[in-house]
């Protein structure tokens, strides 16, 4: 995380939207945070046969008024595993089915996040989060934010129907990469019968706090909503059934590393709007630095280019607020392209966090129109998510949308 200060300042969004020398970059559609392994040992001899192992990460309260996974730990962990899946269930049985189901997942995850559950040596900083997707969250209460499907976005006809939409996600991630898959497992079998549609393992770059490299080689994470103040404007559901929930948007975007790799160092940090070696806009300044949009050569040309990604996706332009993401870079080895020839099956997870779906539609609607980047970019796998609110043993998963 950045440092913060006791000095008071006006949100970050309020900021970002204002006029004139104020008006700064920051949303880039890419990685953000990355996680710390943590400490070595302190060479002293191992008192039981496991003390050796490495670290697994603080433990993750998985109880509170939101779920855990999403803003806390405020450092996402290095691995994680993304599963969607169909529920067997009609549209006019989810009311009256899925509460008992949804508690038992909730269960099901207290247990297997209590210290020991998932794995002898512990489970770590282990966190799952639980969305429903429009389907469901229309078939409770059409009125509920996320009962409205994603548009189809530039490319997507291309996405197979298995990795287009679905009921549920639940997304699980830990320092510890070997207890995803177990862990999946149990909850699957606590939830009862689903369809899987798509899962995706993923896994992020060394970084500095909130900071990482991308898997085009640039720093990202620079711009996020930090702290309750900030959180409670720009990500969580302030009130009603879903309050203290969030909207999630999942999109596997294939990257051409190769193609955007052998571009000129200048046009690729033009593309981007930040110079790749240091991470620093190109107006000016440092790494942790934001862009002023407004900065121009003596010639009259805009310091961070028009169609560069850091102008394209930055919140002034749609009026919304700002996105907390959560990304991940994933490596499947190889696929092929549209005329049969092989190539990597790599690139970015892309998940962000925002209190409405239109935040995200605004953005890549833009993004679309006017960014660069989008053409080393072809999305395989695009869906939404209304992230329940938070639970405990008192009060489980998912029951303030059918009280």
């Amino acid at each position: 995380m950045t440092e913060r200060t006791d000095t008071p300042r006006p949100s970050r969004r309020s900021v970002l939207l204002g006029a004139g020398a104020g008006l700064v970059a920051g949303i880039a559609g890419t990685v953000g945070a990355n996680a710390v392994i943590g400490a070595g040992g302190s060479g002293a001899a191992p008192a039981t046969p496991t003390a050796d192992i490495p670290p697994r990460g603080a433990a993750v309260t998985a109880t509170g008024r939101t779920q855990a996974g999403i803003a806390r730990p405020g450092t996402p962990q290095m691995n994680c595993l993304v599963a969607v899946f169909d529920l067997d269930l009609a549209d006019d049985a989810v009311r009256g089915a899925l509460p008992a189901r949804l508690e038992a997942l909730g269960a099901a995850i207290l247990a297997l996040s209590s210290p020991g559950a998932a794995n002898p040596d512990g489970s770590g900083d282990l966190t799952v989060t639980v969305g429903l997707g429009p389907r469901v969250v229309a078939a409770i209460d059409p009125a509920l934010p996320g009962a409205l499907a994603l548009p189809a976005f530039a490319g997507d006809d291309a996405i197979p129907a298995r990795r287009n939409g679905g009921d549920l996600l639940l997304s699980l991630s830990a320092t510890d990469g070997g207890l995803l898959h177990p862990v999946l497992d149990e909850l699957v079998r606590a939830l009862g019968d689903v369809s899987p549609r798509w899962r995706q393992r993923g896994f992020r770059a060394v970084g500095e706090g909130t900071i990482a490299r991308n898997p085009l080689g640039y720093h990202d994470g620079i711009i996020v909503p930090h702290g309750r103040d900030e959180l409670d404007e720009n990500v969580w559901i302030a009130d009603g059934p879903a309050a203290g929930g969030t909207v999630c948007v999942i999109r596997r975007l294939l990257l051409d590393t190769s193609g955007f790799g052998a571009e000129a160092p200048e046009r690729r940090d033009a593309i981007i709007g930040r110079r790749e070696g240091d991470g620093a806009p190109l107006s000016g300044g440092g790494l942790h630095d934001e862009a002023n949009l407004l900065a121009k050569t003596p010639d009259g040309s805009f310091l961070v280019p028009a169609r560069s990604h850091v102008r394209a996706a930055h919140p002034s332009f749609t009026g919304s607020a700002l996105m907390l993401r959560r990304g991940y870079a994933f490596d499947d080895g190889e696929t092929t392209d549209a005329a049969g020839a092989p190539i990597a099956d790599s690139g970015l997870l892309f998940v962000c966090f925002q209190r409405d779906l239109d935040t995200f539609v605004k953005t890549q609607a833009r993004l679309d129109e006017t960014d660069d980047l989008m053409s080393f970019a072809t999305p395989t796998a695009s869906a939404s998510f209304l992230i329940l609110p938070g639970f405990d043993a008192t009060r489980p998963l998912g029951s303030p949308l059918f009280a």
